[in-house]
């Protein structure tokens, strides 16, 4: 895994009890071990929606074809 804290990573699947879509983009907090990697989701204000340690398999590396959307979450 060449993923570091920090990096800004792009989740590859849906999580629905944490309200997070696949492709929403998050920061790497924190790193556990091979297999669990902290990773934070805001919202555009800066609220953070999500704070879930996932596993490698779960995210990937911003990359540089990648474009940013907006969708609208429900409050929590």
């Amino acid at each position: 895994m060449d993923i570091k804290e920090l990096d800004t990573v792009v989740l590859e699947c849906d999580i629905a009890e944490s309200g997070l879509a696949k492709g929403d983009i998050g920061a790497v907090v924190q790193l556990y071990s091979r297999d669990a990697v902290e990773v934070e989701f805001v919202t555009a204000s800066g609220r953070t929606q999500a704070l879930v340690t996932l596993k490698p398999t779960q995210i990937r590396a911003l990359g540089p074809r990648d474009m940013p959307a907006v969708r609208q979450v429900s409050v929590a």
